[in-house]
């Protein structure tokens, strides 16, 4: 019998056909390195970067930081997670001890996190405040104020380790 030119045409391209093969050792290679790479940067530190503007006061505390949220003060600017919040200067100018522009930004995150009860069944947040050694206590003061009436009760002072620069 003969073939049609259609016939031809796909017994030529299935005879031309190679079959695929996966190289298994090399993706076991590939998967290996990433398990290391991921087993080492979980168990790494949470370590707190100042801007570089700022100057942290130094102590000769040995715990580390917990992950969580950042309230960073330098001489302009309080920060909130990186984001401007309000000034230094209009803050400074203001005669009450509450910031209100901290206040509605913590209160707004805080309604969007859940909260954590200790041992005694008392709603607590946490914060660290990473301010600038320069930055006056008044200003220090009125921070902490406004972060204790927004239910954060845990306030972290974050610090340089005696000879860490």
């Amino acid at each position: 019998m003969k073939l049609s030119a259609r016939a031809k045409r796909m017994d030529r391209r299935h005879r031309k056909q190679i079959v695929a093969t996966i190289s298994l050792t090399a993706l076991i290679d590939i998967f290996a390195n990433l398990l290391f790479f991921l087993l080492i940067n979980v168990t790494m530190d949470y370590h707190l970067t100042p801007s570089k503007t700022m100057e942290l006061p130094e102590s000769s505390i040995d715990l580390n930081p917990k992950e969580m949220m950042t309230l960073a003060v330098d001489e302009q600017n309080i920060l909130l997670n990186g984001r401007p919040i309000v000034t230094v200067a209009s803050v400074l100018a203001q005669t009450e001890d509450n910031i209100p522009a901290l206040t509605a930004e913590l209160q707004y995150l805080a309604s969007k996190n859940p909260v954590l009860a200790n041992d005694k069944g008392e709603s607590e947040r946490e914060i660290t405040v990473m301010g600038d050694k320069h930055i006056p206590y008044e200003l220090l003061k009125r921070i902490m104020s406004t972060c204790s009436a927004a239910e954060y009760s845990k306030i972290s002072l974050a610090v340089l380790k005696v000879g860490e620069k």
